[in-house]
C-alpha cells in the first residue's frame, strides 16, 4: 500500500509552482484540485522552492553483484541510486559470472525487484565472458524476464569490427542497442591516464584521445551500414563530440553519454597521484571538459550516465599503477549536473529532465520511467532542493564503497524525496538535513 502525497507549491521542471497529488501509484491531480482530491490524512509536503523532476534513469551503473559483493550489492547500489533521485538503473554486465546468459540477467533483475529501491534493468554482455570473440545469448536475454534491450562489454571494447557488425545486426530483431566502450586496446596498453602534458610530467603512460575517437568513428559507420542503433558509453574528448555531431548530421542512429566526472574534473587532479582520480576513460583536459559541456548543452551528447563504479578500499588505496579504474557517482550525479550546467546557465531544469530521465529511458526502452509530469502518469518522481549546498562525505553515502572523486567538495542541490510508483524510497531530505514534511 502507498500513502497519498500532497506536494504544495512545487515547481515541475522549474517552471512555475503548483500543487501535485500522488495517489494509487500515479500522479492523480495537478493544480487547485489536488488538495480537494487528497483524501484523509495525506502526507503533506512543503514544496516551496523545490523542483519536481521525473525520476532519474541511469543507463550505466555497476552494481557488482554477483561476484564482488565486497564492493557493492544490488541492494546497496540501488539504495544509493534512490538517494541520488533515480528510479531506474541499467546494471552493467561485467559481473562474476558475466551477465551473458538469460539465467544471470534474470538473477540480477530479481535481486533488484526484491530490493525495491529502484527498477533494475540488466545490461547483457555482447560477447561471451566479455572476451570479444563469440556473441553472447543476445536473443535469449532479450526474451528473458529481464527483457534486456541494452548490450555492452563495458570495461572492455568490442574491438573486432566483424563481431561488432554482427552484434549490431543481431539486435535489430528486437529493437536492441549496442553500447560501446570505445577504447582501442592496442593504443592503450599499459595506459594510466590521459596522454598529454600532465602524463609526460608525471611519467605515467598516456592514454591518447584517438584511442576513443577511432573506435567511435568506426562504429558509427558500421551502424550506418547495417541500419542499427549504437550508443557510445562515457564519451570524454572534444574529438569524440565532433564525430558524434558529424554522425548525427548524416542521420546515423547513434546516441552518446557523458559522465558527471568528465563534466567537472580534469587530468590536473592526477598530479597528487591519488588513485581516486584513476578512471576509464581517463579524466581529460579543460578543453575536453568544455567541449563535452557544449555537446551536452546543444544535444550532440544525449544523456548523462553515472558509470557508478564502486571499489573496495584495497583496490583503490594503493599506488596509482596498481589501483583499479573507477569512481562512484549515483549520489552526486544530479548535483554535478546542476553545478556545471544549470548554475552556469547552459541548461534549464527541463533540459536536466531530458538528459537524466526522458532520453535515457527512451534509449534503454524503459517505458514507465522518464514520463511527463502529467495526470495519470506513473508517480516515478524526484523532488530536489536546488538551493542547498552540501559537502560530499563518501562514508555517509548509501553505496558500500567510498571512492568518490568529489570527497570534500561542496556541491549544489540535494534530493529531498524520491518516489517509485508512488512509494517513497527517500523522504524528508535524509541526505541533506532538510525537513519538508508538514504533516503525515
Amino acid at each position: 500500500m502507498t500513502r497519498n502525497y500532497l506536494l504544495r507549491d512545487v515547481s515541475p521542471l522549474g517552471d512555475g509552482t503548483t500543487d501535485v497529488l500522488l495517489a494509487d501509484g500515479v500522479i492523480a491531480a495537478i493544480g487547485p484540485d489536488a488538495e480537494a482530491q487528497a483524501g484523509p490524512d495525506p502526507v503533506i509536503i512543503n514544496g516551496s522552492g523545490l523542483i519536481l523532476l521525473p525520476g532519474l534513469v541511469d543507463l550505466h551503473t555497476h552494481l557488482r553483484e554477483p561476484g564482488r559483493e565486497d564492493a557493492e550489492t544490488v541492494r546497496s547500489g540501488t539504495r544509493a541510486a534512490a538517494m541520488g533521485g533515480f528510479t531506474a538503473v541499467h546494471a552493467m554486465a561485467n559481473t562474476t559470472p558475466t551477465q551473458d546468459t538469460a539465467g544471470v540477467v534474470e538473477q540480477v533483475w530479481r535481486l533488484g525487484r526484491d530490493a525495491g529501491w529502484v527498477d533494475v534493468r540488466p545490461i547483457g554482455a555482447v560477447t561471451v565472458g566479455l572476451e570479444g570473440e563469440r556473441l553472447a545469448e543476445l536473443g535469449a536475454m532479450a526474451e528473458s524476464a529481464a527483457q534486456v534491450r541494452v548490450f555492452s562489454d563495458d570495461g572492455k571494447c568490442v574491438h573486432d569490427p566483424v563481431v561488432m557488425r554482427r552484434a549490431l545486426e543481431y539486435v535489430k530483431a528486437f529493437d536492441g542497442v549496442i553500447a560501446q566502450h570505445a577504447q582501442e586496446p592496442r593504443l592503450t596498453e599499459g595506459a594510466q591516464m590521459h596522454e598529454g602534458v600532465v602524463s609526460a610530467e608525471l611519467g605515467l603512460a598516456g592514454w591518447p584521445a584517438v584511442a576513443e575517437e577511432a573506435i567511435i568513428a568506426r562504429d558509427v559507420l558500421l551502424a550506418e551500414h547495417v541500419g542499427s542503433r549504437l550508443h557510445v558509453c562515457h564519451l570524454s574528448t572534444a574529438g569524440s563530440v565532433e564525430i558524434i555531431r558529424w554522425a548525427k548530421s548524416r542521420g546515423i542512429d547513434v546516441t552518446a553519454e557523458v559522465t558527471p566526472h568528465h563534466l567537472m574534473l580534469t587530468d590536473e587532479l592526477a598530479r597528487g597521484y591519488d588513485p581516486v582520480f584513476k578512471v576509464n576513460p581517463p579524466l581529460r583536459t579543460q578543453r575536453d571538459v568544455e567541449a563535452v559541456r557544449e555537446g551536452l548543452a546543444d544535444g550532440t551528447i544525449d544523456i548523462v550516465a553515472t558509470d557508478h563504479a564502486p571499489h573496495t578500499r584495497e583496490d583503490k588505496d594503493c599506488e596509482w599503477g596498481a589501483a583499479a579504474f573507477g569512481m562512484t557517482g549515483l549520489e552526486t550525479a544530479l548535483s554535478v549536473v546542476q553545478e556545471t550546467m544549470v548554475d552556469t546557465g547552459r541548461m534549464t531544469w527541463a533540459d536536466v529532465a531530458r538528459v537524466l530521465s526522458t532520453t535515457p529511458a527512451r534509449i534503454g526502452r524503459v517505458g514507465d520511467h522518464g514520463r511527463p509530469i502529467a495526470v495519470g502518469e506513473p508517480a516515478n518522481l524526484t523532488l530536489v532542493d536546488p538551493g542547498i549546498r552540501r559537502t560530499v562525505v563518501p562514508e555517509e553515502q548509501a553505496t558500500q564503497s567510498v571512492n568518490s572523486p568529489f570527497r570534500g567538495r561542496e556541491l549544489s542541490g540535494c534530493v529531498i524525496a524520491t518516489w517509485l510508483r508512488g512509494r517513497a524510497t527517500v523522504m524528508d531530505g535524509s541526505a541533506c538535513d532538510e525537513s519538508v514534511v508538514v504533516s503525515s
